[in-house]
């Protein structure tokens, strides 16, 4: 039995031991402590961020964001519809309501034309939203200045979703640098993880200040428990703080084995029909976090899941592209503008395994997968072809035959 290749798994450095240790030798165990101020002022100077509040997740981030921003119960936010459901379940914590924004075919990400149409026409009735949540998508960035450029003329504030993206570029900065507020995550899927955690940045510092009282449950400066607000615990420990130090020191590395992921796979399997890869947009650099393609069933002879079941038959994980969180069952009734392009993506986009430590035999694996359920396609295809070219001879003889017939 061939061992198990997964989707994106962690993988760990040399500095990430030693910084835990250095948390259990010094009892600095709880969510507070050194490695928590390093991680928070590392991370600045890797992303360009002017403050940084490490937290429990990303999910817990994006919570804090909006409502740091002011977001409240019945109010509408706008938010890409291609990402996971955790873009837009922070908005239903706050009692708001997700309004789902469509893909372009260049990025994946939000669609700056569509969004801009969508805050002309709530701007004529008086009905704009709360806050964008922009979604950053399989680790590379969306067009952010047109994006950014509609946010401000409407004044609404633009949170940045760079979950999947840290170590990417958008004109040469790091996408969740340009909003309001940017929120990461640490996941064990991610480009790097601390097992699980988050990271909430902004150039605003009472924001940031805030958001690190409101995750540490909002006490109040008193020598007694004292709360003045409703808070969370939401803030990140000092042990998985150290992980998270180990690990920003290996980014580079990380986002250079995933793009070479993407090389390889390109490289060997663009050529086959129906096969098209997530582009990489012109204006800034993609981390592939995870290697995305589509396929066509008609060119390739099999379909999206017929690959994916392929695969896992030869203990191979790949996975759908997200299902678009307008056909999420929870998010029924609430509002889409667009969505057809976001629709096709998820019927046709199979994500293939794409971790940092994938070996060359691994990535070999998986093409000789693809490649051979395509070859398998085949024979039925030029036999259907063969088929119909039979049914339109005897067609043709029938015809040919009556019209002697008549003739005569």
């Amino acid at each position: 039995m061939s061992k198990q290749i997964l989707l994106s798994t962690p993988h760990m450095g040399d500095r990430e031991l030693e910084f835990v240790k250095e948390a259990f030798d010094t009892n600095w165990i709880a969510p507070v402590g050194p490695h928590v101020d390093a991680f928070e002022q590392e991370f600045c100077e890797v992303t360009g961020a002017g403050y940084a509040a490490a937290l429990s997740s990303g999910t817990a981030a994006l919570h804090l964001a909006l409502q740091l921003i002011g977001v409240d119960c019945g109010d509408e936010v706008f938010c890409s519809t291609l990402t996971f459901a955790a873009s837009a379940n922070p908005i239903a914590y706050l009692g708001a309501k997700p309004v789902f924004i469509d893909s372009d075919r260049t990025s994946w990400n939000m669609n700056p034309e569509l969004l801009e149409e969508a805050l002309k026409k709530r701007d004529r009735i008086g009905k704009l939203p709360s806050a964008v949540v922009l979604v950053h998508l399989y680790g590379q960035s969306a067009d952010i200045e047109p994006i950014l450029k509609a946010c401000n003329q409407y004044e609404i504030p633009l949170i940045e979703d760079a979950a999947e993206a840290l170590g990417a570029t958008y004109k040469g900065d790091s996408p969740g640098t340009f909003g309001r507020i940017g929120i990461y995550s640490f996941n064990g899927n991610k480009i790097i993880t601390s097992s699980g955690g988050g990271m909430l940045v902004s150039d605003d510092s009472e924001l940031v200040t805030k958001a690190r009282f409101l995750a540490t449950q909002a006490r109040d400066p008193a020598p007694h428990y004292q709360h003045s607000q409703i808070g969370y615990n939401y803030r990140l420990s000092n042990v998985l703080a150290g992980i998270g130090r180990g690990q920003l020191r290996v980014l580079s590395e990380r986002v250079a084995a995933r793009r070479r992921n993407f090389e390889i796979y390109s490289s060997a399997l663009s050529h086959l029909p129906g096969i098209e890869f997530m582009p990489e947009a012109a204006f800034g650099i993609s981390t592939h976090w995870l290697t995305c393609l589509t396929i066509d069933p008609k060119a390739f002879g099999a379909d999206r899941e017929q690959v994916r079941l392929a695969l896992a038959e030869q203990q191979i994980e790949s996975r759908p592209v997200w299902k678009p969180l307008h056909q999420q069952p929870v998010f029924a009734d609430c509002e889409t503008i667009g969505g057809a392009v976001a629709d096709d993506l998820f019927a046709h986009g199979l994500c293939l395994p794409s971790g940092s430590n994938l070996t060359n035999e691994d990535l070999d694996r998986v093409i000789s997968g693809i490649t051979a359920v395509h070859e398998q396609s085949q024979p039925l295809q030029n036999l259907r072809k063969n088929s119909l070219k039979l049914l339109f001879l005897c067609v043709l003889c029938v015809f040919a035959v009556n019209h002697s017939i008549f003739c005569a």
